[in-house]
């Protein structure tokens, strides 16, 4: 019932994400901490956060009984906070290991278990394993036997020690990020968190900044799932052209991921921003470093890339891969292309509302519109057109397509493919294209990702693609 997924565990609450599942995990990974103590001569400790879902506060202050109970010293959010203010805070504090109760994007029903490594970004798949490891030693009746005393008790004793998860993070925008020529600009700036973690933070930053979905509302409203992608961001378009703003920003349920929208009401894809923030960096910030992407990131990279002489490393879907590279080399950026990415700049880390602040930036240094920054993207680089289409299946029908898609098609449609890359899930390359089919590694669902030079072939070959889920 409990399964590790890409940085921590997700499940259904009241069936799978339970109060005594979540207290197994927690017990398990206070096990951990203990064996894996940094500096022995000085207490273990975690830092522990919570996202806007449903009951995620009350789990947060349950696993953090948990550790408390072990010897492990708690650092407690006391209010909602974004996964990358936990990343921050873990790496910051010294702690052993963060945990944030969120299931970032998924659907009102879920909730989730991730964990943040000391160094400021995902745990690493060692990390996750050695948890997992832990994990099969604990049984329901040993969890049952814990002595916990009352959440005040811990909280008097200061073993929970509860901490403003914003303060310091704000002051680290402000070091980071030019808040003042983005004030002086005037800019019309509307956000959508989505009804998550990300709500009330910028406007510390920027008090005229507008604000949408900013209230409690665990059922995500009109949202089928705060996942910041162009099907679910009308409300947002609709007010940046009814309003007139210059841009119009969107972080998921977590705040980890960013999604923008034009001053035409039109999605900008994080293929582009990813570039926008890469070019600026390398061309305007003089930053130099590796670049990381995963397979499902737009070639434009490659091509900027080889012209430019860097170094570029490709890793599987994950933001966890990309935070390995990051926490061992320069990294200059490193991402994918549901919307993360994390710059030399900040903690190895996809941090939604940090990169918002940062394309602000971009825009009002160079001072260029989207568009603008999109056309020149193009001119240098060529077109590029991007889709991406999941489809809910079965373990049947999923074992079906991957298997169809192994024997490897020579042709998709009326495009020869011309190489096959496995590194995650099957990447079939076209001219001047390419189709990735991979399963989803937290939710029961089929991705296809497509990009191309015309739109006409993106969605060629999404449908053909698709039509393996009708073997």
């Amino acid at each position: 019932m409990i399964k590790f997924g890409t940085d921590g565990w997700r499940g259904i609450i009241a069936k799978d994400f339970t109060f005594e599942n979540l207290s197994m995990v927690a017990l398990a990974t206070a096990n951990y901490v203990i064996k894996n103590q940094l500096k022995p001569h000085k207490q273990a400790a975690t830092v522990i956060g919570y996202d806007t879902r449903f009951l995620s506060k009350e789990f947060a202050h349950e696993a953090a009984r948990i550790f408390a109970s072990q010897g492990v010293l708690v650092h407690l959010t006391e209010t909602f906070a974004s996964t990358p203010q936990v990343s921050f805070h873990t790496k910051q504090k010294g702690a052993e290991i963060g945990v944030v109760i969120t299931a970032s994007h998924n659907p009102p029903e879920y909730n989730g278990y991730k964990l943040k490594a000391n160094f400021g970004g995902p745990a690493t798949p060692e990390q996750i394993a050695e948890v997992e490891k832990e994990l099969s030693t604990i049984s329901r009746r040993k969890v049952s036997q814990l002595k916990l005393e009352p959440f005040e008790d811990y909280v008097k004793s200061k073993r929970i020690r509860l901490f403003n998860p914003r303060e310091s993070y704000i002051r680290l925008i402000k070091k980071k990020i030019n808040v003042d020529a983005i004030r002086d600009a005037n800019l019309r700036i509307i956000l959508d968190p989505m009804y998550g973690a990300g709500m009330n933070t910028l406007q510390a930053l920027l008090p005229d900044l507008v604000e949408i979905h900013n209230h409690y509302n665990p059922g995500f409203g009109e949202i089928d799932h705060p996942e910041p992608i162009a099907e679910h961001l009308y409300p947002l378009k609709d007010k940046v052209i009814d309003e007139k703003f210059d841009i119009g920003l969107a972080t998921d349920g977590d705040a980890d991921r960013l999604g923008v929208i034009d001053s035409d009401g039109e999605f900008v894809d994080s293929h582009f921003i990813y570039m926008i923030l890469l070019k600026y960096l390398y061309e305007k910030k003089r930053k130099r470093g590796v670049v990381v992407k995963t397979v499902s990131l737009t070639s434009m990279v490659d091509a900027y890339c080889n012209a430019k002489g860097l170094e570029l490393i490709e890793t599987p879907v994950g933001f966890k891969y990309v935070a390995e590279i990051m926490a061992e080399k320069n990294v200059l950026i490193g991402g994918e292309e549901s919307g993360g990415l994390g710059t030399i700049l900040h903690i190895p880390e996809r941090d939604g509302l940090f990169n918002a602040m940062l394309l602000l930036e971009v825009m009002v240094t160079r001072k260029m519109t989207l568009q603008e920054l999109c056309k020149e993207l193009e001119e240098e680089l060529g077109q590029h057109r991007y889709m991406r289409k999941d489809i809910r299946v079965t373990p049947a029908q999923k074992k079906a397509i991957l298997a169809a898609a192994e024997k490897r098609p020579d042709r998709l449609g009326k495009n020869p493919v011309l190489d096959v890359s496995t590194k995650d899930g099957y990447k079939f390359f076209i001219e001047n294209g390419w189709l990735l089919i991979r399963p989803s590694g937290t939710e029961p669902l089929i991705r296809f990702y497509a990009e191309a030079d015309s739109i006409g072939k993106v969605i060629e070959l999404i449908e053909e693609g698709t039509k393996m889920t009708k073997v």
